[in-house]
């Protein structure tokens, strides 16, 4: 289960990262975010290595706001701070895998 945490870093801090990242957006109580979990922790699974960061999202929420996350979950896949990919409510893992495959491809 994604840990959605309430402390965010800034859009700043994410656009400062280098290499993969994930953020994904949500929050525990979320329907949908329970479902698609077991697709989203699957992939995540298989690629240990990348960084992901849960965000707790809401109104005012200025980390949501920044990347425009309209419904959760919202999985936003980055490569050295910019938007490679993004997958909303995903009902199965194919489009996990390629968003994780595009920003783990070799530069």
């Amino acid at each position: 289960m994604t840990d959605y945490r309430t402390e965010q870093p800034t859009r700043d801090d994410i656009d400062a990262t280098t290499g993969p990242l994930v953020l994904a957006f949500g929050t525990e109580w979320c329907g949908y975010c329970l479902a698609a979990d077991r697709y989203v922790s699957a992939a995540l699974a298989d690629h240990p290595d990348v960084p992901v960061i849960g965000v707790e999202d809401g109104p005012g929420r200025p980390l949501g706001r920044s990347f425009r996350v309209k419904l959760w979950p919202t999985l936003i896949f980055l490569r050295d701070g910019t938007e490679v990919d993004r997958v909303v409510r995903p009902g199965n893992r194919a489009p996990l895998d390629e968003a994780l495959a595009a920003i783990t491809a070799a530069a």
